[in-house]
């Protein structure tokens, strides 16, 4: 690509417009838009309209902004620091821009690129923070959607949080320059200041911002437990992208992918911890000490892991690592397989009248001689979602027909819930062992159990019952009666 493709034809600015005037000519549905927008400022808000719209006088009525009625005439722009021309008349619309600009007011012409001598953005409002997307007037729809995923990556607490930051302005600039000024404003923006402003916590969030300011000590680190969700990027929570861009190491188990990761700052530290079946790099143990030692350097962490935290993720160790140690954290939740893998089979995890309760659990909950608790809730009509249940599928199966679930009970199994290249297979109780022999499933399996199942999707999905003859028969396994 040239240069020359790559220069602005238009150069964005930011105008002061605090208590000036801004003059909108039009009473349609045109000006009411523009005028909408100049209203997240502090500007004083002229709307010249003749005939304007119910909508519009009622925008008028609820803002108090100053409408002047009756014929449109130039000496209503004196004083204006810019005008829109937003009456859908061409000629009245040309006649507005070159009053404009004899009065030497910047104009914009709705829908008339050929008469703006400014465009509006798409704006994103955080005031005193904006963030606006420009696109010279060429594709107002590619501005809207950059707006909407801008929108999105950035914490609502954002402008509160930017108008604590000009209340300390001074203060800080009496730091000394260089890494102890930017050591204050990392940890005012990233750290405790920052936490307290998304909780609603203000009068803690000044007591932070003072304490960084007064404190010489070393810098405190904070450990996020965060919900990676069931594999897609776009299942990531918001607050969990937010904290991976402001990571300065990302601690990930092997069943996080790799474009999840990626999502972070791209000079933070990746620190492998993976735990596959059958493959563990690294114990529970080193990596509750791991996050110890990341917390004490001073680290903003960010501990990724698969689905929710929460659910078979063994954080409640990692916690009290961390609170034994007295390391700051804070947990996020993520989107755990089992509702991916419903949401892929279009599964009504719940269903009325069939399934009112639900149970989270791993195959290997039924090993031993007694039955679990949450067994007798399967019987009685519960849906049950069985996590990392591929190899112990025959057992999984007979165990619960044997304490009396009956064989022909419904069964959805998802490989790689929630990705691209997913497998959905579908059959009964009686149907489950065949998963263990399938060699061909090699990503995370999730099998859901329970009549609410019957509810499904299944045009997707394979059925259980061709493989079934490559396992041993349920009955057989276990010595149930056929």
């Amino acid at each position: 690509m040239s240069q020359a493709t790559t220069k602005l034809n238009a150069f964005p600015v930011f105008m002061r417009v605090e208590g000036e005037a801004v003059a909108i000519v039009g009473g349609g549905e045109e000006a009411l838009v523009k005028a909408r927008l100049i209203a997240q400022s502090s500007a004083v808000l002229h709307i010249i309209a003749g005939d304007a719209e119910p909508d519009l006088l009622a925008f008028i009525a609820e803002t108090g902004a100053n409408h002047m009625p009756g014929a449109y005439d130039a000496s209503q722009l004196e004083g204006a620091v810019m005008v829109f021309a937003a009456s859908g008349d061409e000629a009245l619309d040309r006649r507005v821009a070159a009053d404009a600009r004899r009065l030497g007011i910047p104009v914009n012409a709705v829908d008339r690129p050929d008469l703006c001598d400014f465009f509006t953005p798409a704006l994103v409002n955080r005031a005193p923070v904006a963030v606006a997307i420009g696109t010279e007037g060429a594709g107002p729809v590619l501005a809207q959607m950059l707006r909407s995923r801008i929108d999105r990556m950035l914490s609502p607490s954002l402008g509160p949080l930017a108008a604590l930051a000009a209340s300390f302005r001074n203060a800080a600039e009496r730091l000394p320059r260089g890494n102890v000024r930017r050591r204050f404003w990392s940890d005012f923006f990233g750290g405790a200041p920052a936490r307290a402003v998304e909780a609603g916590e203000f009068s803690q969030a000044r007591e932070a911002a003072t304490d960084l300011l007064l404190s010489d000590a070393p810098i405190r680190g904070h450990i996020a437990l965060v919900g990676a969700g069931p594999g897609a990027e776009d299942l990531l929570t918001l607050r969990a992208h937010r904290l991976l861009m402001e990571a300065d190491v990302i601690v990930h188990d092997a069943l996080v992918p790799e474009a999840i990761v990626a999502m972070g700052r791209r000079d933070a530290e990746r620190l492998p911890v993976g735990k596959r079946k059958g493959c563990h790099t690294k114990s529970q143990a080193e990596i509750n000490a791991l996050l110890v030692d990341l917390g004490r350097q001073g680290k903003r962490v960010v501990r990724l892991k698969s689905g929710d935290p929460l659910v078979f993720g063994r954080a409640g160790e990692e916690m009290a690592a961390l609170r034994d140690a007295g390391i700051a954290y804070e947990v996020v939740p993520g989107v755990t397989a089992a509702f991916a893998a419903a949401a892929d089979f279009e599964l009504p995890l719940t269903l009325r009248g069939v399934s009112s309760s639900m149970v989270f659990t791993t195959g290997h909950d039924l090993k031993g001689n007694s039955l679990p608790d949450w067994a007798k809730l399967a019987i009685s009509g519960a849906t049950v979602a069985v996590y990392m249940g591929r190899s112990v599928a025959a057992e999984v199966a007979g165990r619960l027909i044997e304490a009396g679930l009956s064989p022909d009970t419904a069964v959805a199994v998802v490989e790689n819930a929630s990705l691209a290249n997913r497998r959905r297979f579908h059959g009964t109780l009686a149907d489950l062992p065949s998963l263990e022999a399938r060699a061909d499933l090699s990503g995370p399996v999730m099998t859901i159990i329970g009549d609410a199942v019957a509810g499904a999707n299944f045009e997707r999905s394979e059925p259980l019952a061709a493989h079934r003859h490559e396992s041993v028969p349920v009955a057989a396994a276990e010595g149930v009666q056929p």
